[in-house]
């Protein structure tokens, strides 16, 4: 069984359906641990609901990073956990080679675009503004770069002529409830390698 780490600051949707699919046997892994730079964040709420371990972590001084001495924090937290796969589920912190170093090619991200398309913030107004017909959602590996890492999955959504930012949003979230979970259970399979940039994916 894959143990997996969570890291979040927001609500919390795609880590409550990694952990169903967990429940339901789906992915052959279980959460064990649960971390949040936002004390009141709602996914330490609905982990601890779900009877997972869960804590704030205080993220240090800067606004969209980790310091170091709280990435030094939060890998401590997680290899106390015996975390194999570490997981962003909304994380809205940077991190760093130290924090990467500690989990090479084991952390992954969900982003809410077609990437390379639009990285980085509302990736889903980016798209819309942009007038594709087309965005979706990606799993990739983290690198030091912002979403640049290599490309594990992607899932299309189509942006609809009376889409605002809100509905697209939404459909992009639940494209990412889908495929988050289908990607974490191949990684716990050992159905995904790396060649360079390209994920190779097994049957």
């Amino acid at each position: 069984m894959l143990r997996i780490g969570v890291l979040g600051s927001g609500k919390g949707s795609n880590m409550v359906a990694i952990a169903r699919a967990c429940a339901a046997g789906d992915i052959p892994a279980r959460i064990v641990q649960v971390l949040s730079d936002v004390p009141e964040a709602g996914i330490l709420e609905r982990a601890r609901e779900l009877g997972l371990s869960a804590d704030h972590v205080p993220p240090g001084k800067y606004r969209t990073k980790l310091d170091e001495e709280a990435e030094r924090a939060y890998a401590g937290r997680l290899r106390e956990a015996g975390v194999e796969l570490v997981v962003l589920a909304g994380f809205m912190r940077v991190l760093k080679r130290d924090f990467l170093g500690a989990f090479p090619q084991r952390v992954i991200n969900i982003h809410p675009s077609l990437l390379p398309s639009f990285p980085g913030l509302e990736a889903w107004k980016q798209a819309l503004d942009h007038g594709v017909k087309v965005t979706g959602c990606t799993v990739h590996f983290v690198d030091e770069g912002v979403d640049s890492g290599p490309i594990i999955g992607q899932e299309a959504v189509v942006v609809l002529p009376e889409d605002t930012p809100a509905t697209l949003h939404e459909r992009i979230q639940v494209a990412e409830r889908r495929l988050y979970p289908a990607v974490v259970g191949a990684l716990a399979e050992g159905r995904i390698s790396v060649a360079g940039r390209r994920t190779i994916w097994r049957r």
